[in-house]
């Protein structure tokens, strides 16, 4: 059986965090841009487990799931702040909201 090379998950890798910051810069509703920035996360956690697997390590399986626990708290703290947002403003539209400027 032949190994996937470490250059398909880097290619992944590379095209989930593309997708993800185009969305990121594009996207103006708050959900979404949730969503693009965990598309973006993702991917590096993809790139910490391929090289753990290339090196025979677990140093950056360790950090992955470090990184999922950290990924899922923001998830959970930005969705609150925006359904906050919603029941104030009816909309979570970033562009036409100014509520957290100075």
């Amino acid at each position: 059986m032949t190994a996937i090379p470490l250059t398909f998950y880097l290619g992944l890798a590379a095209l989930l965090f593309s997708i993800g910051l185009y969305g990121v810069m594009t996207h103006k509703s708050g959900i979404r841009m949730i969503m693009c920035i965990e598309l973006m996360l993702n991917s590096a956690n993809i790139n910490l487990v391929a090289f753990s697997s290339y090196t025979d390590t677990l140093n950056g399986q360790v950090f992955a799931i470090f990184s999922i626990a950290l990924a899922a708290a923001e998830a959970a703290v930005g969705f609150a702040i925006f359904m906050a947002i919603y029941r104030m403003h009816d909309k979570i539209n970033l562009d036409e909201l100014n509520i957290l400027r100075w």
